[in-house]
């Protein structure tokens, strides 16, 4: 899903394509550029994610995370899902999910170019537990052996960004440890992609 070296943002020669599994917009292939380090998250393991959240997608509200190809995003929009906010800071990646967006008529989507850790940086604190920016899905696929998963999480929470029972995807690097923020809900691996799914028991 995500650029593994977000410093690549010219894309090398011609697009790659990604399928939609699932949903209204079901065997749709759809072009992103290639760049160097993109590799959006496989078939087999998109599969296994959306089967694991099939009935917390219709209605969701999704933040899509170093988005990518926005492979996780499209395919939750496309079951469903009320609403997707992609941040990704490669032009490339943004102005191609723009397009795949408009050709799939899709408003309920919002691309925006800016580094994650950034973006939630300038989301207002919480007070009292309360914040007017909250989401159902978190996608979260950061650079490989980066370290930014912990701090993504921690600024997740400090900004009370994730709704009461909502769910936190995180997909990383085999062996990367992590912190448990939230209860572990499932995880697998496959190949050289370890995922994890965690939900959050914390009354907002």
């Amino acid at each position: 899903m995500s650029a593994r070296k977000k410093t690549a943002n010219k894309p090398h020669q011609g697009p790659s394509h990604i399928r939609i599994i699932g949903g209204q917009w079901r065997s749709r292939k759809l072009s992103f550029p290639i760049l160097e380090g993109l590799r959006p998250t496989p078939d087999r393991v998109r599969e296994t994610l959306f089967n694991w959240l099939q009935t917390a997608v219709p209605g969701a509200r999704c933040l899509d995370l170093f988005a990518g190809s926005g492979a996780l995003g499209l395919e939750a929009l496309s079951r469903g899902a009320q609403s997707c906010t992609f941040i990704d800071m490669a032009p490339a990646s943004c102005h191609a999910l723009r397009d795949n967006l408009k050709n799939l008529d899709c408003q309920s989507a919002e691309v925006v170019q800016r580094d994650a850790v950034q973006w939630l940086q300038q989301l207002p604190d919480a007070t009292n537990g309360q914040n007017t920016v909250s989401f159902d899905l978190i996608f979260l696929d950061p650079p490989f052996n980066k370290d930014l998963c912990e701090q993504i999480c921690q600024l997740l929470i400090d900004k009370n960004v994730v709704s009461e029972r909502g769910f936190i995807y995180i997909e990383t690097e085999p062996r990367a440890q992590l912190v448990n923020h939230w209860p572990l809900h499932r995880e697998k691996t496959s190949g050289q992609v370890r995922y994890r799914l965690y939900q959050n028991q914390t009354s907002a």
